[in-house]
């Protein structure tokens, strides 16, 4: 894997505790892209899977470890809690240090143009994490299994010489009521973000990679670290990048890319 040095990198959705936790390929992305800020924008912990039964490999400690090492080396780490692991929410509040660390429910990013952009996890602007939660947790057990299987789909793949390929990811291309969903959760956040004259918003939550602009207004959405291996990051011109795993090469590369305008908020 190159090394790149990076201004700003954004990661959420790591799950770790999970069997679906990819912290091995993590551990080696942190490793290879040091930064000045590191965002972990939600759901870094899963205290939903740790409190139905520990799982916890030493690869998961390596990544608390690396995250750790690296804020103590002069990285600037700020949590963004999300509904995995919303027990921080309890524990500390809203906007809090934790050693060099620091927890909130959402941060403020300043671009190169001057703008601000919204860094939030996403849940709070989900209609069922906040009136139906149960359905949440039913669904969090349904996207287990559907990884467990992909596990098991993929081996037989490679055994035939096939390429990786995502189920959970044509399910929710390809199905109404799960386009419908990230269809209203983008609307909705994008629209809280403009009505509080914020130029962007950045979260997870949804497992969706993506970075666009529609109307001089910029979305993005990191994806997680379970299946698409994703992660956004920001270069020292004020560009964006959205980095998605490419199993053909197995490597982390580049997909999309953005620049502020001089006048992005006129």
């Amino acid at each position: 894997m190159t090394k790149n040095k990076y201004k700003t990198v954004f990661i959420s959705d790591v799950h770790l505790g999970s069997r679906a936790c990819q912290a091995e390929v993590l551990c080696e992305f942190l490793k290879h892209s040091p930064c000045e800020t590191l965002y972990l924008v939600g759901d870094i912990i899963d205290f939903w899977k740790l409190n139905r039964g520990v799982y916890w490999p030493q690869s998961h400690s390596n990544v608390i470890r690396r995250i750790l090492t690296a804020s103590k080396r002069g990285t600037s780490v700020k949590y963004v809690i999300g509904n995995h692991d919303e027990q921080l929410r309890q524990w500390f509040g809203d906007l809090t240090m934790v050693g060099n660390i620091e927890i909130a429910n959402h941060f403020d990013h300043v671009l190169s143009n001057g703008s601000k952009m919204l860094i939030t996890h996403g849940d709070l602007f989900d209609d069922i994490m906040l009136y139906h939660k149960w359905l949440g947790i039913l669904g969090d057990q349904a996207y287990t299994f559907l990884i467990w299987f992909n596990v098991w789909f993929n081996r037989l793949r490679k055994l035939c010489g096939k390429d990786y390929y995502s189920i959970s990811n044509l399910l929710k291309t390809n199905t109404k009521q799960a386009v419908a969903f990230i269809t209203k959760f983008e609307d909705f956040l994008c629209e809280h973000a403009k009505e509080k004259d914020y130029s962007a918003v950045l979260c997870g939550h949804i497992h969706s990679p993506d970075l666009r602009e529609d109307e001089r207004f910029v979305y993005m959405n990191t994806g997680d670290f379970c299946e698409t291996i994703s992660a956004i990051v920001e270069n020292f011109d004020g560009s964006f990048d959205l980095l998605v795993w490419n199993s053909s090469i197995n490597a982390i590369e580049k997909t999309k890319s953005w620049s502020p305008s001089e006048n992005i908020n006129s």
